[in-house]
């Protein structure tokens, strides 16, 4: 069951360690702690379900989801580093 999981595994880790980096952001940003963990939440479950069956159904297009998903996390990366770095 768990290998068709296995193509993805790169994009799971590299979204959670994306999804603190934002959070983190947001607490900088002064956002309320607990509204940012409810939508945090929210989001993730719903990526979870998403990612369920959205795996079962494009599994045959998983090298392209993996290229896109690596570049939207690496873009997201890069623009919140560059608000912290140039304060905006």
């Amino acid at each position: 069951m768990l290998e068709q999981y296995l193509p993805f595994v790169g994009l799971i880790i590299f979204g959670n360690i994306e999804n603190l980096v934002l959070s983190s952001q947001g607490v900088v940003a002064g956002v309320n702690p607990l509204k940012l963990a409810i939508a945090s939440i929210i989001c993730v479950s719903s990526w979870l379900i998403i990612g369920t069956f959205g795996t079962q159904i494009l599994i045959n297009y998983v090298d392209f989801i993996d290229f896109f998903g690596g570049f939207i996390i690496f873009a997201l990366g890069f623009q919140a580093m560059y608000a912290s770095v140039f304060n905006k």
